[in-house]
């Protein structure tokens, strides 16, 4: 067993705690988001705590995320690594995605714990952390790029997003949606990997569009609004690194579907998390936005797994 690989990490959950209560603990690293008041009810639905957390369910379920890091990293240490795959022992690949599932939590709670606009920041930019990585890694994969290359290539991705959306907010002062953009990315590399054609590469750029789609942003919409969405025209950047067929033995079922379930249900129970919605209840521990995070922590590990079954022949 590499040990390091599971208890720095471990370490670090420690310390965040640590930290966390002791700064919440001065006056000045809790706050209040503008227009609310401690007892009312937050935009997430949850009745604002004068506590150590402003919102305490949606906060403390980010833990799902922590425990779910903390599991790959142990799987991790526990082997060794395997020929032909990124994600099976301590490899750079694996590593990334495990440390960025595991930030989600940090990177939420401060968010929901808080109330700060820098806790909103660490929470937009681990989402990006996370959901930037799986396309990352198909198009690397499918060009056999060194690890190396793939996570100085990303370090420079999130430095220089994160630094920019520090100063100009998350859409970068353009609407860009770098979430949406990533979700749509991951999805058209994946049909490019596994139904390659050169048919199919012309038209790639429109499955994101399809995807956009299913969470309510039609084409229409997006024509007429184009200076909102201009960014759709991004979704051919997989076309211009993936042009010819890429042999794996990548298995979807069942790890990819279930981390797809995971999601939609966690997106589905995440629109219902607003106060105006009838079923909120302000002071329930079964927050919807902290049922989100759990079946969202489920997710990031049904796809951990996906990506292990990802073999090249």
């Amino acid at each position: 067993m590499n040990k390091n690989v599971f208890y720095i990490p471990l370490s670090f959950a420690g310390l965040f705690f640590t930290f966390y209560f002791l700064l919440a603990s001065s006056t000045n690293f809790l706050s209040v988001e503008p227009g609310y008041a401690i007892g009312e009810i937050s935009r997430w639905c949850e009745r604002i705590s004068g506590g150590f957390f402003r919102e305490p369910a949606n906060a403390l379920s980010n833990i799902g995320f922590m425990i779910t890091g903390l599991f790959m990293f142990w799987i991790l240490a526990n082997e060794k690594k395997v020929e032909g795959s990124r994600f099976h022992g301590p490899t750079l690949t694996a590593l990334t995605y495990a440390g960025a599932a595991f930030f989600l939590g940090p990177g939420s709670l401060l968010m929901h714990g808080t109330h700060t606009a820098w806790g909103q920041w660490a929470d937009w930019l681990s989402m990006i952390m996370w959901i930037s990585i799986p396309w990352l890694v198909n198009i690397f994969t499918i060009k056999n790029w060194r690890e190396s290359l793939f996570v100085k290539t990303y370090l420079i991705v999130i430095g220089l997003y994160g630094l920019l959306s520090w100063f100009l907010g998350t859409d970068l002062g353009i609407n860009f949606n770098f979430w949406f953009l990533s979700i749509s990315l991951w999805t058209i590399t994946e049909v490019l990997q596994t139904f390659y054609s050169k048919p199919l590469r012309v038209l790639s750029g429109f499955i994101g569009i399809a995807v956009l789609a299913v969470f309510g942003k039609f084409p229409n919409e997006i024509i007429l609004n184009f200076s909102e969405y201009w960014w759709v025209i991004l979704f051919w950047i997989p076309a211009l690194f993936i042009n010819e067929k890429y042999e794996s033995n990548k298995k979807y079922f069942p790890w990819y579907w279930l981390g797809i379930l995971f999601y939609i249900s966690a997106w589905i129970i995440w629109l219902q998390g607003y106060p105006e919605k009838p079923n909120c209840n302000p002071d329930s521990i079964f927050q919807p936005h902290a049922i989100w995070h759990i079946l969202s922590s489920c997710a990031t590990l049904s796809f951990f797994f996906f990506f292990r079954t990802a073999k090249t022949k």
